[in-house]
């Protein structure tokens, strides 16, 4: 039965902690998150575990500013390693299953075609050979854990993409966008309400190994950053007559240095998602359109 059973979601003033909150419906979510909860006091993770008594463990808390990572290594490690690592080692002791959150830019972004599971990871920047250390340190650590790699995730609050690029459509009348970086838009709704059915399935049925491992899960289709900039302009507009809409002019990596290399062709392959926990991720311009619809597109944000 899961009726009343708590989850504990950790990053909890993040986008997607937001997400699994407002979607949870008959589980109970308790979103922990800074200061109390913080992988940088290695304490407070003990102290936000045991009270909790969790059924089950969603881990959506990370650093993850990729440039910055490029000059704060050692803080990048403690929240995308160290410290998953160690939750992941009470929810083994306490047999509580671990949904553990991570990322795209485990790739180098250079097979030329989306990335199942079991692809060579190559991470080219700090943030992603942290994160790449974090599923490893979950993933042996004993827990009955679920890793979810996800993309390009956005939401109708919180600092992100999307936001951004409405944010400065305000005041500029022209944008560049980078064109040649391919990846699959995530919309927290989209991914939040998986997190949930997963979840659901695992304590529903209990615990399966044929359940433990790394899943992809973004949303369906692709786009570049430049595609996802128009399209989000272009959707926004039918929602606010006579809304300004720059010009969003595409412009190549080069003409955008980054201290951090960002993967070219990060998208993701879900196809394991959906033979294991029967799901699929709506297509990315439908997420981006309920997204924006429940956004205030008139008020900055």
């Amino acid at each position: 039965m899961t009726e009343g059973a708590t989850i504990l979601v950790t990053g909890g003033t993040g986008q997607l902690a937001g997400a699994l909150d407002r979607a949870a419906t008959g589980l109970r979510v308790r979103r922990v998150g800074r200061p109390d909860f913080d992988f940088d006091r290695p304490e407070t993770i003990d102290a936000s575990f045991y009270p909790a008594a969790p059924a089950l463990v969603v881990n959506a808390a990370a650093y993850t500013a990729v440039d910055a990572a490029e000059t704060d290594a050692e803080a990048a490690a403690q929240a995308n390693h160290a410290g998953p690592a160690r939750l992941a080692a009470l929810c083994a002791e306490a047999g509580v299953p671990l949904i553990h959150i991570s990322t795209d830019y485990v790739f180098d972004g250079t097979k030329g075609a989306p990335y199942v599971e079991t692809d060579a990871t190559a991470p080219q920047g700090v943030y992603g050979v942290t994160k790449l250390a974090g599923e490893r340190a979950v993933l042996t650590s004993g827990a009955r854990a679920v890793v979810l790699r996800t993309a390009w995730v956005y939401a109708p609050d919180g600092r992100n993409f999307v936001r951004t690029m409405l944010n400065l459509g305000r005041t500029r009348d022209r944008l560049t966008v980078v064109a040649d970086q391919k990846g699959c838009p995530t919309t927290a709704l989209d991914l939040a309400a998986a997190i949930l059915a997963i979840a659901e399935r695992i304590l529903t049925a209990g615990w399966q190994d044929r359940f433990g491992g790394i899943y992809h899960a973004a949303g369906t289709g692709w786009t570049t950053w430049h595609g996802l900039a128009s399209a989000t302009f272009a959707e926004a507009a039918k929602r606010v007559p006579g809304m300004r809409v720059p010009v969003v002019v595409p412009i190549t990596t080069a003409d955008w240095p980054t201290p951090a290399r960002r993967p070219p062709d990060s998208r993701l392959d879900c196809a394991k998602l959906a033979a294991v926990f029967g799901l699929r991720l709506p297509d990315w311009q439908d997420g981006l359109a309920r997204t924006l619809a429940a956004m205030d597109l008139q008020k900055p944000g």
